[in-house]
């Protein structure tokens, strides 16, 4: 009796990559990254404006929060077990100046914001940037003398800015500003105030990048800066050694854990980072990559949900211990619902 045809021996290949893919089950057995709410940390932008929400145009869905309203929007990142804030102040225009006094002014936007949160929600994070430019009637993240932004007065005014928001609550400092030594100058300005328990997230790795311009838009900054450029103090964007010079300098100087900015455009260095110094590393994925993705879908080109979600593993997968992403609330959402 015939028993039918009979498969020739290696014809077809013993190693099937596909059976671990066969079943929704047996694909979360072998995932090799999870992304959860706890790598999630939710920018907020606070303006002095009180009792509404601010849209962004440049940033679709993205808003301005008033101060007095600022417990909302962090109770619900809390609820979703975001674990930390960062908090960006839109500056009203009034208050720039060329030496940026705003940023070490215990009573600014914000310092009154830190206090709130940690009275309405105590046990979450809140970091803090410190750099000029929200404070800076030139833009920038340094003080300007004769067209060039000098590093050490400018450092001077971080140190300021960074006591004063620690004193006001703020758990994590996060120096963007780029100015060498500022790292080791904060640290040693805190440890001498009794601050030596204070984290400091450092952007040791951030380039001077055309992503950055919905960013601008919200904290109010890109007029100020009258089209000029910040080449002379962020990276060159084709430079990937010398990120690893930045993040070695910076750990020396006592940073806890390094952020590299933009995200998308750079998970080469996200990886190299994190290959040869094992820091707590982060990225941000940043307004201009929020933008692409928040315009593409809103045109049907893309499955917004989806984008979202692959984007932030991407980062996990190139070695992130955690994300600064406008994403954040809608991804812990669909993180929960699973």
């Amino acid at each position: 009796m015939s028993r039918g045809p009979t498969t020739p021996v290696g014809k077809y290949p013993q190693t099937r990559m596909r059976r671990n893919r066969r079943h929704e089950w047996s694909r979360r057995m072998v995932r090799e990254n999870i992304l959860s709410s706890s790598d999630l940390i939710l920018p907020i932008f606070i303006s002095n404006e009180m009792g509404k929400l601010e849209k962004i145009d440049s940033m679709p869905g993205i808003f301005r929060h008033s101060i007095d309203l600022i417990s909302d929007i962090v109770g619900e990142a809390k609820s979703l077990g975001i674990p930390s804030v960062a908090l960006f102040p839109a500056t009203p225009p009034e208050l720039k100046t060329p030496m940026a006094e705003e940023a070490y002014n215990p009573n600014n936007l914000i310092c009154r914001a830190i206090r709130i949160i940690k009275e309405s929600h105590p046990d979450i994070g809140i970091i803090c940037d410190v750099a000029l430019d929200p404070f800076n009637s030139d833009g920038h993240d340094g003080i300007v003398r004769d067209g060039h932004v000098v590093n050490d007065e400018t450092i001077e005014a971080l140190c300021r800015q960074a006591l004063v928001q620690v004193e006001s609550g703020c758990d994590i400092i996060a120096p963007s500003d780029m100015m060498d030594g500022r790292v080791g100058a904060i640290r040693e300005t805190l440890d001498n105030s009794g601050y030596n328990h204070t984290q400091i997230m450092s952007y040791a790795a951030k380039y001077s990048s055309a992503f950055y311009g919905p960013f601008r838009d919200a904290i109010d900054s890109s007029g100020f800066l009258a089209g000029e450029t910040k080449d002379t103090y962020q990276m060159d964007p084709a430079n990937s050694d010398e990120a690893l010079r930045e993040v070695a300098l910076d750990i020396s100087e006592g940073a806890d854990m390094v952020m590299i900015k933009p995200g998308l455009p750079y998970l080469d260095i996200i990886w190299r980072i994190k290959e040869n110094f094992g820091i707590p590393t982060f990225a941000y994925n940043v307004s201009g990559e929020y933008a692409m993705l928040r315009y593409a879908a809103d045109s049907n080109a893309i499955e917004y949900t989806k984008a979202i979600m692959e984007t932030l593993i991407s980062f996990k997968r190139a070695g992130c211990n955690g994300v600064l992403t406008y994403f954040a609330l809608e991804a812990a959402r669909v993180i929960n619902s699973q």
